[in-house]
């Protein structure tokens, strides 16, 4: 990672208007939450809500979730977050991490105040995503959804179950990891430009999710200035 590079783009992306900034414990090979959370000094962080992730697959006894956060916080240079997800849960991780006390250390740290919100991301099929939704009082979830997964993953119907039960909806993957502002079916495109002229695919990705009421917050991986400044147009729009 080019750390100044980094930290001018998370800067650029605040001050143009974004308020929400997603990292974890693995990302870029360790190295996202220290890169975060030297971008957010110098007043950054009173703007932003700051989302971090609890690496599940690296627990194996109860006292690891406080080691791991103990050490996020560090990176972060914060003494709270806004949101801590238990990372990527399918069945087995939520089962195994239910079993060492993940559900009593949510609690406790969301009462300490080391984080004011509490949830989970998800990859796995529409019947477990719900059985977790059902297990706890959670804050929010975070899940992979675009125009082609409606009825993959979580699935739009478990969006919208989510949101009937007051859970915030943060959307990971709105371009499927950019797929969706590469190519589409030459009737998909004349179908787009027909209905509004010039508007771009990734445009036409995120306002199918910003329609959606359930959507809370949609998470967007941008990589240069460009990206950074159309997505705050497409967003201010």
């Amino acid at each position: 990672v080019n750390r100044p590079a980094a930290i001018s783009l998370i800067r650029r992306a605040i001050d143009g208007g974004v308020t929400y900034i997603d990292t974890a414990y693995g990302y870029h090979g360790g190295q996202s939450e220290r890169i975060v959370g030297e971008a957010l000094l110098d007043g950054y962080r009173e703007r932003v809500l700051l989302a971090t992730k609890l690496p599940v697959w690296l627990v194996e006894k109860p006292e690891d979730m406080e080691r791991l956060f103990s050490e996020q916080l560090e990176k972060l240079r914060t003494d709270h977050v806004d949101v801590y997800l238990l990372h990527a849960l399918d069945q087995e991780r939520f089962a195994k991490v239910c079993e060492l006390g993940a559900l009593d250390f949510l609690d406790r740290v969301k009462a300490e105040g080391r984080a004011r919100m509490v949830g989970f991301s998800f990859h796995d099929e529409a019947d477990v995503f719900r059985n977790i939704l059902s297990a706890y009082d959670w804050d929010v979830c975070q899940v992979q959804m675009n125009l082609l997964d409606e009825h993959r993953q979580a699935t739009m119907e478990g969006v919208r179950l989510a949101g009937e039960r007051g859970v915030g909806v943060i959307v990971m993957e709105p371009l499927r990891g950019g797929a969706l502002t590469k190519t589409a079916p030459r009737q998909i495109d004349a179908l787009y430009e027909a209905c509004v002229p010039g508007r771009s695919r990734a445009d036409w990705a995120f306002r199918y999710l910003l329609d959606r009421p359930e959507v809370t917050v949609v998470l967007s991986g941008m990589s240069t200035p460009e990206q950074v400044d159309e997505n705050l147009r497409i967003f201010d729009t």
